[in-house]
């Protein structure tokens, strides 16, 4: 089992940016960070896989960078150009299977760490 910690959340005006990070016990071949709205279900945001590939969800595309550092074992995402839709508790995750946005193919979970935009 791989544990992972977020930080790096917090309370932002719209056109801001943040930098998530996560620290992990373990990289996996699949990493991604996911994101839960008040009342909404959870929903992937950005994946990425040992070789560096990439996949985006449709609504941050251009705005959000996934990265994973594997000397100091951390994943990362870079939000910039924030909009309040993009507030939510957000997840990282590892052991995913594919490159897929799905939250139900990850097994392990950090905590959460909450992100505010206000407009």
């Amino acid at each position: 089992q791989v544990w992972l910690v977020e930080s790096g959340g917090g309370s932002v005006q719209a056109g801001g940016s943040l930098r998530l990070s996560c620290l992990v016990s373990d990289s996996t071949e699949y990493m991604g960070w996911f994101r839960q709205p008040p009342g909404k279900r959870r929903d992937g945001v950005a994946i990425i896989k040992l070789d560096g590939t990439t996949r985006y969800a449709d609504a941050v595309k251009g705005r959000f960078t996934i990265s994973r550092d594997f000397d100091t074992n951390s994943l990362y995402l870079q939000m910039n150009l924030l909009k309040p839709e993009d507030s939510g508790i957000y997840y990282c995750a590892a052991g995913g299977s594919w490159l897929s946005l799905n939250a139900d193919l990850f097994s392990d979970w950090g905590q959460g760490t909450q992100v505010t935009v206000s407009s």
